[in-house]
């Protein structure tokens, strides 16, 4: 799969696929990371790409014919995902379900955003990755990146580290615990269940799924209900 970004600031980039799984991906060519400088497509001999508003207000709005050409000189297919706080919320399955697209295009904004027009003329998707403000996009592209090159098959050294994740069946990854031992005596008020070391994978994975159920109510009540609606749909069946 290969992933282009279309960013003002393509050092906030490029830092990111130089490490850990992410780089090993990039060196397998199980990904493919395109890093697109908006501000080449400027006609502008200063390399202009924003303007004021209409109407006035603080900050500048990036040029959409500018965006409209770094888009267009991208092969198709393409799926154009702009990063916007007006965009719907960015979850797990989106993640699972555009790993299966050929080539991802991320624009990054910068300053007070988008011309309107951008986004209506070559969205394919617009996603938030939370009810926040950043100084630009460039973060919530890396996050969609990294999530969806997760699913991409041999990115993940352990393809089991697939399963059972948080947000999946709108619960919380049960709680982890390592084999560290001999651990100071204030850890011993902490001990984890004992059922995780006799074995039994049955028991040990219905004592994970009732952690991953109270873990969920407690820290996301939101989504526990979510669970609960579709626990009931199911027995209804």
């Amino acid at each position: 799969m290969q992933f282009t970004f279309l960013t003002l600031f393509p050092n906030l980039i490029n830092f990111y696929f130089e490490d850990s799984i992410l780089k090993n991906a990039v060196s397998k060519n199980l990904i493919k990371i395109n890093i697109v400088n908006i501000r080449d497509y400027s006609k502008d001999k200063y390399k202009k790409v924003d303007h004021a508003q209409i109407g006035g207000g603080a900050g500048q709005v990036l040029s959409p014919d500018v965006i409209e050409h770094a888009i267009r000189d991208l092969k198709n297919p393409k799926h154009t995902i702009f990063l916007s706080p007006a965009g719907k919320p960015f979850k797990h399955n989106d993640s699972v379900r555009l790993a299966n697209k050929s080539h991802i295009v991320l624009v990054c904004g910068r300053y007070e955003g988008f011309d309107e027009r951008s986004i209506e003329m070559n969205a394919d998707e617009v996603f938030c990755m939370g009810d926040f403000v950043l100084t630009g996009g460039e973060l919530p592209a890396l996050c969609i990146c990294d999530s969806i090159s997760r699913q991409i098959q041999g990115v993940l050294g352990n393809p089991n580290s697939l399963v059972g994740e948080s947000f999946q069946s709108h619960l919380l990854e049960a709680p982890n615990f390592s084999r560290v031992m001999n651990l100071k005596k204030e850890f011993q008020n902490f001990i984890p269940p004992s059922e995780f070391s006799k074995g039994n994978h049955s028991k040990i994975a219905d004592l994970k799924n009732n952690l991953a159920v109270s873990k969920t109510k407690y820290f996301r009540p939101d989504l526990y209900q979510k669970w609960k609606a579709t626990k009931r749909v199911q027995n209804e069946k």
